[in-house]
């Protein structure tokens, strides 16, 4: 009997070592790609979890579900992406991937969605840099200085947008509060 249980030991060791020593597939990415961050979380059922890229270069979003079925959708024209309004989506059960192009406007929004065939889903994101995509030397908004230094000037049309639409609210509330003012004076 205990002979029966050392080998079996002996044998799960030897398992967790090899899966060690050879990562799967799953696991193994290409040399050039530099993980930048890990991203773990829970979301509900229909609802989104937003997250903002800044990175520049081209960026691969590599995410699991690790319960339940976690979708993924990006955009450049929207911090706030959702399955109505996209660039790039990855919609399948499992391992969901999306490449961001180095010439997408950064930020970069990334929505997560919780499908609603799961009560909660949990996920965990990978996101990597490939140092292996050239970089376009005229690339929009650069320019050089006067003393040769190569300088960036970015335009983020989302941010607008966001600001806008946050003046535009201030402004519906402070219109309401002083037609209520106007109203209980008058």
């Amino acid at each position: 009997m205990m002979l029966c249980c050392s080998s079996l030991v002996v044998a799960l060791l030897l398992s967790q070592a090899r899966s060690f020593l050879h990562p799967s597939e799953e696991d193994s990415v290409p040399e050039e790609w530099v993980l930048l961050h890990v991203v773990q979380g829970h979301i509900g059922a229909g609802n989104y979890s937003y997250l903002r890229l800044n990175h520049d270069g081209k960026i691969i979003l590599h995410m699991r579900s690790l319960k339940g079925d976690a979708d993924l959708y990006v955009s450049d024209k929207t911090l706030r992406p959702s399955f109505d309004s996209y660039k790039l989506q990855s919609v399948t059960c499992g391992q969901d991937v999306v490449v961001v192009p180095g010439d997408f406007v950064r930020p970069v929004g990334i929505g997560i969605y919780g499908h609603p065939s799961y009560q909660e889903s949990e996920f965990e994101m990978r996101v990597f840099y490939d140092q292996a995509a050239p970089q376009d030397p005229f690339e929009k908004g650069s320019y050089s200085s006067e003393d040769g230094q190569q300088g960036q000037q970015k335009f983020s049309p989302a941010a607008e947008q966001d600001f806008q639409e946050e003046e535009s609210i201030f402004w519906t509330i402070l219109i309401g509060l002083l037609k209520i003012i106007v109203e209980i004076l008058f």
